[in-house]
């Protein structure tokens, strides 16, 4: 349907409905702008909470799980899934947004053009009313005025006391105004024609044209509209395959995680390499008991013997021993240094022996490199001396020298390495023939671990008995005390007592470390640190590392200098 032919007197209503018609595109335009601003503010969260959650270490501390590789192949979906967002966003601010707009400003303009055409044609037509106007208003004041002037003529003509002159004057007045009349007559009737005219044109023509233009107008509104919707609905579909990919990437992610993978590689990082305890072996205390009794002693060993082998010698309280030095010794000499970080001593035996080859292979690296560098100055030296006018040769000299102290170094470095892992190795594979019986138990411990399970670098110590000050044999006593350690533990007070514990399994301990044979009382000095082990002095007096998970601890309450790591 046409508007000019169906809306030719209703100019004002679709002037109302044009400025509509604007009104909404700048409606929907708003309506765009507000879902890309959603859109760029939620990939901004997104990004915002895939930063907050991928971890900030390096990769070396990276956990190798399969979980946890997992989760940051998620986090990596997810970026690129926010980058997605920020895209659908861009392409509605460009296809959509920003086309709206433009095309509105464009809508007004033309639409300010064809209402002024309306405006102007409708008044042309009311300038051509009005002239017929006034015409037909002269034509008939002047009909009036004639018929007024031939009453008066007619009047005095019939009346016998008019004169002659009068009848005159009134009968020329007639005459001119019957004159005036017929030319009002004949210019209201052009007038008129005219109008009819230009009033058939602007109805048939004029506005049909405007209103025209105006319904073409309306209908690519329309018609921009519906593509605007259809950009809308692209700008997403585009990205669809995408962030099908990012969430077939998530789901493969999650295929990915492994339960079995993961607890071997629990195993692996935690292992430490020691035996399981073994059986408690059985203690006979009866073997001193008297079969006769007789004598109604409770042994046949002689009183003196007796005090000679230390049998009814006074036992110390543990608690409160009686040397000074006996309450600060370790086990086999000297209080154990630091753990040196440097050969990784603080590690369990397996753990220890990881790093060691790690640093060894990082080592070799750093090494080719100082080698390929020797290599290419050599060949920039020989160059040199071929070609004296491109350098000079003993320019290259230090950086030589330099480079060779470093390969130098670095060697020094492997050697030392391999020799510790060799040692791990060894004491790794003669592990399991340290077991020993209840007898032997009470022999010196023979090795070089330190408190957390490691190695210790001083090697002077292997396969010997660790060096004691021997005190003057005594009458009655002619072995010295196997506890008597160096003057330099006799400036230490001794650590105060915080709990006891009691042995659950057997434990075969080496340098630093307590024997454990069977059911008895420790008491503890130190709690554990978090390694798994913890630092406890024997009912002896002697001082060393249990393994925490081997005695059941209980802790004393409102102990004094009890030290808690957390």
């Amino acid at each position: 349907m046409s508007w000019g032919t169906e809306l030719w007197d209703q100019f004002d209503n679709l002037d109302k409905h044009t400025q509509w018609g604007i009104d909404f595109v700048e409606r929907y335009a708003k309506f765009v702008k507000e879902r890309l601003d959603i859109e760029q503010n939620y990939a901004k969260q997104l990004r915002n909470l895939v930063k907050k959650y991928c971890p900030k270490r390096s990769k070396e501390e990276e956990p190798r799980f399969t979980s946890c590789v997992s989760f940051y192949s998620i986090l990596h979906e997810l970026n690129d899934y926010a980058g997605q967002r920020e895209l659908v966003a861009e392409e509605m601010a460009l296809k959509v947004y920003s086309e709206l707009m433009r095309y509105s400003q464009d809508l007004k303009g033309e639409r300010k053009h064809h209402l002024q055409e309306g405006r102007k044609a409708q008044q042309f037509l009311d300038q051509c009313w009005k002239q017929m106007d006034n015409s037909k208003k002269k034509f008939e004041r002047e009909c009036k005025e004639a018929e007024k002037s031939q009453n008066t003529y007619e009047r005095l003509d019939n009346d016998i006391n008019a004169t002659k002159s009068e009848v005159e004057k009134a009968k020329g007045q007639f005459y001119l105004r019957t004159h005036m009349a017929d030319e009002s007559k004949n210019e209201y009737a052009a007038q008129l024609q005219n109008f009819n005219a230009e009033q058939w044109k602007h109805f048939n023509n004029a506005i049909p044209h405007i209103f025209k233009n105006l319904q073409n107008m309306d209908e690519r509104r329309t018609v921009k509209l519906g593509e605007t919707y259809r950009s809308f609905a692209e700008a997403e579909r585009k990205v669809i395959p995408i962030i099908s990919k990012c969430l077939d990437g998530m789901v493969s992610a999650a295929k990915a995680v492994d339960e079995r993978k993961d607890s071997a590689i629990v195993v692996e990082s935690f292992k430490s390499g020691f035996e399981p305890p073994g059986d408690f072996p059985f203690e006979d205390y009866s073997q001193n008991l008297s079969r006769t009794g007789s004598d109604g002693t409770i042994s046949n060993t002689p009183k003196g013997e007796r005090e000679r082998d230390g049998g009814s010698a006074p036992r110390s309280d543990p608690k409160h021993p009686i040397g000074r030095a006996k309450n600060k010794l370790w086990l086999f000499g000297k209080k154990p240094k630091a753990p040196s970080l440097e050969d990784f001593s603080h590690l369990p035996p397996e753990q220890r022996r990881k790093k060691l080859l790690q640093r060894i292979d990082e080592l070799n690296k750093e090494l080719q490199k100082e080698v390929d560098q020797r290599d290419g100055l050599n060949k920039m030296k020989d160059v040199y001396e071929k070609n004296p006018q491109m350098g000079d040769p003993s320019s290259l000299q230090p950086k030589i020298s330099e480079t060779i102290c470093n390969m130098e170094k670095l060697r020094s470095e492997i050697h030392r390495h391999e020799s510790w892992l060799s040692e791990v190795e060894g004491k790794q594979s003669s592990r399991g023939d340290r077991r020993h019986s209840v007898d032997n138990h009470h022999q010196t411990p023979q090795g070089r671990e330190s408190p957390e399970g490691s190695y210790t670098e001083d090697t002077s110590q292997e396969h010997h008995t660790p060096h004691h000050r021997s005190a003057p044999a005594k009458p009655g006593n002619p072995n010295p005390d196997p506890h008597e350690f160096d003057d330099e533990f006799d400036d230490d007070d001794p650590l105060p007592v915080i709990g006891h514990c009691k042995a659950l399994y057997s434990f075969d301990g080496m340098k630093y470390f307590l024997w454990l044979q069977g059911p008895g009382i420790l008491y503890i000095i130190e709690e554990d640190k978090g390694d798994g082990w913890t630092r406890a002095r024997k009912q002896s007096g002697e001082e060393g590392y249990v393994p925490t998970s081997y005695v059941e601890i209980t802790m004393e309450k409102n102990s004094k200098g009890a030290v808690t790591y957390i």
